[in-house]
């Protein structure tokens, strides 16, 4: 099954590289159910993973300028204190099973990872219906205190499912400001590199004992797919590219609810079921 996980850390890597995020998407269930991690240390683990890949690739957007540093200050500051708050103080204290019906346990496990499906398959609408083309320009037309308020928010939510949130992050940044998903994308991996690596050195690191070893490789194994993933951003249009995110959400969203399957947030073990289904990511 490892052999399978670091596999898909090339997909990880190339997800945040073409898209500018789903990495934790993917990067959860991998650690998850093929490495056996508990969803804390998954969600965790994710963020430095994803935290680390998006440093590098916001590097190389840069080069292309492709970031917006204004944009990225705004939305980047307020979604860190919002990862802070939530990895700090309500990660740690939420229990295993948050409430047990007579026939039904709903665990931790399924309310972090049911949050995850609800907002990717919202990001995946608008990104998908939403056609309107946005300049560079008119920044002067941007409502700066929504950007502060949109990015607390999605601090807060990244926080809590242990996602870098590109996956919200790129819809909000084309939603609120005159970005194209290309420009939308290179600030989003600076805001994600800044608040997953704060979220996970100064929250989780300090909490739990952390195997940096195999982060160090699996992030390496990530970068190598990151920059397969920009590579291949040159040949593909705005447009196509958001759709391709939208679906590409839809797609993960589906694989996720599949992953609820009952019979294995009761046992904690994978089984072929969870294996075909994390596999079935793929395609």
């Amino acid at each position: 099954m490892e052999i399978i996980g670091f596999f898909l850390a090339i997909l990880i890597g190339f997800s945040i590289g073409f898209f500018g995020g789903g990495g934790s998407i993917l990067a959860v269930p991998v650690l998850a159910y093929l490495f056996l991690f508990d969803e804390q240390s998954a969600t965790a683990y994710s963020l430095f993973i994803v935290g680390i890949t998006a440093a590098f690739a916001s590097v190389k957007y840069n080069s292309k300028d492709l970031v917006n540093w204004k944009i990225a200050s705004i939305f980047g500051i307020p979604s860190l204190v919002g990862v802070w708050l939530v990895r700090s103080f309500v990660i740690p204290i939420l229990p295993e099973i948050i409430y047990e019906f007579p026939e039904f346990i709903f665990t931790r496990r399924m309310l972090i990872f049911g949050v995850f499906i609800i907002l990717m398959l919202t990001a995946s609408v608008f990104m998908i219906k939403n056609d309107k083309h946005k300049s560079k320009s008119n920044i002067e037309k941007i409502n700066y205190f929504l950007i502060i308020f949109e990015g607390l928010l999605v601090g807060l939510l990244t926080g809590f499912v242990g996602a870098g949130g590109g996956f919200l992050i790129v819809p909000a940044i084309i939603l609120l400001t005159n970005l194209d998903i290309k420009n939308a994308i290179g600030t989003s991996l600076v805001i994600i590199a800044l608040k997953s690596m704060i979220g996970f050195l100064f929250g989780d690191a300090l909490l739990m004992n952390v195997d940096w070893k195999f982060l160090i490789l699996f992030s390496t194994i990530t970068t190598l797919g990151m920059f397969l993933g920009i590579y291949t951003t040159g040949y593909v249009k705005n447009n196509q590219l958001k759709k391709t995110f939208g679906y590409f959400l839809i797609l993960i969203s589906r694989n996720f609810f599949n992953l609820l399957h009952f019979e294995q947030f009761l046992s904690g073990s994978i089984n072929m079921y969870s294996f075909l289904n994390c596999f079935k990511i793929l395609y």
